[in-house]
């Protein structure tokens, strides 16, 4: 059924005169595959680096998860980040939580409701991503496509990191208000 699914869309994506990368398809093992990207196993249980609000036509709440070799540099603040470092952009709908607007008598607490924008990832490989400073920019989402010209609309924005590695995110942080 899978491979009937993916050979369809990629006959339609054909017959419009475009190619594109499909952010759902999987590879010959079954593995979910993006801009030369496979989605990583167990990127859920990463470690978290930051959360984030995002507004306006976005309107999402965001996790920002690393893989070890992420998370080992963004420790210690150590620029660039070598090749093998994964970060993870996780998102979802900003809702009211209905029983903390019950217990206050206003809406008060908002938490994460459907996921939102697919889960992204930046992928550490100077080489073969040099001309997006080293990073390759990957999209999962179910049943939408994105053309690989993405990977450049996504370093243009952070392009304006370039001091970080190209990174956005810092480590949130700690009790004592200081960051790793």
């Amino acid at each position: 059924m899978r491979r009937t699914a993916l050979m369809l869309m990629a006959t339609m994506a054909l017959a419009g005169g475009s190619v594109c990368t499909l952010h759902a398809a999987t590879d010959a093992g079954g593995a979910y595959v993006s801009n030369d990207v496979t989605l990583p196993a167990g990127y859920r249980e990463w470690t978290l680096i930051s959360v984030a609000r995002e507004e306006g036509k976005i309107d999402d709440l965001r996790a920002i998860l690393g893989n070890e070799a992420a998370i080992k540099t963004l420790q210690e603040s150590k620029y660039p980040i070598p090749n093998g470092a994964i970060i993870a952009r996780l998102a979802w709908s900003y809702d009211e939580l209905e029983e903390s607007a019950k217990a206050f008598g206003q809406s008060q607490s908002h938490v994460a409701g459907h996921p939102k924008n697919g889960v992204q990832f930046m992928v550490k490989d100077a080489t073969k991503y040099a001309s997006t400073g080293g990073w390759g920019y990957a999209q999962f989402d179910p049943g939408k496509s994105y053309n690989t010209a993405d990977q450049h609309a996504c370093f243009a924005c952070h392009s304006v990191v370039k001091n970080r590695d190209f990174v956005f995110n810092r480590f949130a942080p700690d009790l004592n208000g200081t960051q790793p």
